[in-house]
């Protein structure tokens, strides 16, 4: 259940019941190419939203800004400190735990954000009785293998981010692929660098696929997302 669609009311008796288990989407709002700034943000919500439907565990609104400074050449782009992240997820996740809930998983939808996973042991040990998890949905194994099969260049902006919930109405993409960035040389630039290397800044692959392949991959990562919603979790002590 989304939280947007509850009271407070609704979240105590969840609580009173014995739902100990929450959800918080992670996103960024950066450039995606030709499509929706706020890809990460819009995708780790749903994703999280369609995976906990049926375990009816309540998904916060998705904390929508990340770490991604290298992306500071392309307008809209907003990134925290990588200080000001851990501190925002630090006050987030005590929030939760203050209220009752024991188990947090964190549905992160940006890989740049991954360096503040680490904070799921300090957590641990600062919060008794916390069980914080970390998922990065797009890179779950199966998903990821689903991706690789149908394209091996796809990456950043493509079609595996291209939902009908991230295109721009009137915005035309590209029909032929893009061929696949070189990792190693772009790590060695700065912002304006990496945006005259990029372009559009995709970082290759097929810019869309048919529906049909894009509705298996979410089926795919709702599943898996959904299987880390379930755990496995330790028995929570009373």
């Amino acid at each position: 259940m989304r939280v947007r669609d509850c009271n407070w009311m609704m979240i105590e008796r969840h609580l009173q019941e014995g739902g100990d288990l929450a959800v918080l989407p992670l996103g960024s709002i950066e450039q995606h190419a030709y499509l929706s700034l706020a890809v990460d943000a819009l995708l780790s919500e749903a994703v999280a939203a369609a995976a906990a439907e049926p375990l009816k565990a309540p998904v916060f609104p998705a904390q929508p800004y990340g770490y991604t400074p290298t992306y500071m050449a392309y307008p809209g782009t907003l990134t925290l400190r990588l200080e000001t992240l851990l501190a925002v997820l630090r006050d987030l996740v005590t929030s939760l735990h203050h209220h009752g809930f024991k188990r947090v998983l964190i549905v992160n939808g940006h890989g740049g954000n991954s360096p503040a996973a680490g904070i799921a042991a300090e957590l641990q040990s600062q919060l008794p009785q916390l069980q914080l998890r970390w998922h990065n949905w797009w890179a779950a194994p199966r998903t990821l293998d689903f991706v690789r099969k149908h394209d091996p260049q796809a990456s950043h902006a493509s079609w595996m981010e291209n939902f009908a919930l991230t295109r721009l109405p009137g915005v035309a993409l590209p029909s032929a692929p893009k061929p696949l960035v070189d990792y190693g040389h772009m790590a060695l630039l700065d912002p304006q660098a990496k945006r005259e290397y990029l372009g559009d800044g995709c970082y290759g692959g097929h810019y869309q696929l048919d529906d049909q392949v894009i509705d298996e991959l979410w089926s795919i990562a709702v599943q898996e997302t959904r299987e880390a919603i379930q755990g496995p979790w330790l028995t929570p002590k009373r």
